[in-house]
């Protein structure tokens, strides 16, 4: 059992503190994608989680609070952690891995699609630091046809 953070850990704490965000989702194919702004506040947990708590104007409407959270298992070797959101009551759970150049976190989850009636599918999450003031989320809807494809991208600006 880890005791003192490792390096794994100190790179999700570089998320620490204040946000700004834009976000464009193609919520049903062959519609024109919906645009909305929120804020994030990420803290950390004892050095070992991060906590992304996060808050916007949903498209169409009402306001809606989400939660992320964000570890590393050192014992499996990977990133893992878990999503809710006001909007729903599925929790996503995470599994992923950095890559070589310690720039893009991937992670993994199941979940209910709102193009498909609700339908379980896979989706991919790649968050990549750009650098110490912004951070770019991309995430993926694994189709029938096994190809990847991109459904929203959300820019992440640093406010403190």
């Amino acid at each position: 059992m880890d005791t003192v953070p490792q390096k794994e850990h100190e790179w999700l704490q570089q998320w620490v503190g204040e946000w700004a965000y834009k976000c464009e989702c193609t919520m049903e194919p062959g519609k024109p994608p919906e645009k909305f702004k929120g804020s994030e506040s990420v803290r950390t947990l004892g050095g070992f989680w991060v906590l992304c708590d996060g808050r916007s104007k949903m498209p169409g409407g009402g306001m809606a609070a989400m939660l992320m959270t964000l570890g590393y298992d050192s014992r499996q070797q990977r990133f893992v952690g878990s999503w809710i959101g006001s909007m729903m009551g599925h929790l996503w759970v995470y599994d992923g891995s950095l890559d070589a150049q310690k720039n893009v976190l991937t992670l993994n989850t199941e979940g209910p699609c709102c193009a498909s009636d609700g339908k379980l599918v896979k989706q991919r999450d790649a968050i990549e630091v750009k650098n110490a003031g912004q951070r770019l989320l991309n995430s993926y809807l694994l189709g029938e046809d096994g190809e990847w494809r991109l459904f929203m991208t959300t820019h992440y600006q640093r406010i403190k």
